[in-house]
């Protein structure tokens, strides 16, 4: 599978293009048809909306294109944590001045939250003071 260079920053990817990038990133590859099908059932787009999003996917570097007999195979050209991270990245910045303290508070206290959400988090703070420490 095809992989941006990790320095390169991801592409921009719309709310439409993240729903065909999440069944490539599960599927490993795919053709046209299978994405279609995928998402049939879920989604009411036209085939000719999900080869237009597909088009602009690889078109924005996103997605590889394989020619394979008589179809075109697409994988993921960047991985989906490097698109999570950016995209946190860049809606913190936007909406938060890049700060996550008020993001998470205020999201607590609107959010139903689970013991279990707790400790995970409590998990990811004490690597994060170990790494600080280092």
């Amino acid at each position: 599978m095809a992989r941006r260079h990790e320095t390169s920053p991801a592409p921009k990817i719309s709310d439409a293009e993240w729903t065909v990038m999440k069944v490539l990133w599960e599927r490993g590859t795919s053709t046209l048809a299978e994405v279609v099908k995928d998402l049939e059932g879920r989604l009411h787009w036209k085939p000719r909306t999900v080869q237009s999003l597909i088009r602009r996917l690889t078109d924005k570097g996103a997605l590889a294109v394989e020619s394979v007999g008589r179809e075109f195979r697409y994988s993921p050209a960047v991985a989906q944590d490097q698109c999570q991270h950016e995209e946190s990245r860049s809606f913190l910045d936007r909406v938060f001045n890049g700060r996550l303290t008020p993001f998470v508070a205020g999201l607590m206290e609107r959010e139903e939250v689970s013991k279990d959400d707790l400790a995970a988090l409590r998990e990811v703070l004490a690597q994060a003071e170990k790494k600080l420490k280092k």
